[in-house]
């Protein structure tokens, strides 16, 4: 069974939502964020324990779902080879050999390091998206599509303020 702390923002958009098995029928407007690094072996803190540990911008896309502004992030331009770690908990996500330039203004990737990446489905404002977490802590990463390159045919559109780039070493 998973548990987790539920924190409630008003949004109407997400009423009748499924979240864990449950379905979400409080009759006043909610969006539902969960706390999954209460459920997650290893990695554990409190909500200010993780105000702490992140910038203000890192806390609000990975603890509460934000995206970033699209061309924000400087691992757009980032060409190295090397790995892309979760801001919050340091587990790789990502290798650069699966980067590519989707033109919508975030690093994007075709393929996630295995067992990196934990997915739900996300519905807001009338249409279904998969959300992309980090199966260690439960931070939000993004969300995943289905028009990718090969040879997946996935694009894993990620915030950059999620990740933290470490360059190869020879």
């Amino acid at each position: 069974a998973t548990s987790g702390t539920l924190t409630l923002t008003s949004d109407p958009a997400l009423q009748g939502v499924t979240v864990n098995g449950i379905r979400l029928t409080n009759t006043i407007p909610r969006t539902f964020f969960i706390n999954f690094s209460s459920t997650t072996p290893g990695v554990t803190f409190t909500d200010a324990q993780w105000r702490a540990k992140l910038t203000p911008q890192q806390y609000t896309v990975l603890r509460r779902e934000a995206t970033e502004r699209p061309g924000s992030s400087p691992l757009n331009s980032e060409q190295r080879a090397g790995t892309y770690s979760c801001a919050g908990c340091a587990l790789p996500m990502f290798s650069s050999k699966t980067k590519f330039d989707s033109g919508t203004g975030w690093p994007s990737f075709w393929k996630p390091i295995d067992n990196a990446v934990t997915t739900r489905k996300d519905r807001i404002f009338g249409m279904v998206e998969t959300e992309v977490h980090c199966s260690r802590c439960g931070g939000h990463m993004g969300h995943v599509f289905d028009d990718g390159p090969r040879p997946t045919g996935l694009r894993y559109c990620i915030n950059g303020v999620s990740l933290t780039f470490a360059p190869q070493t020879s």
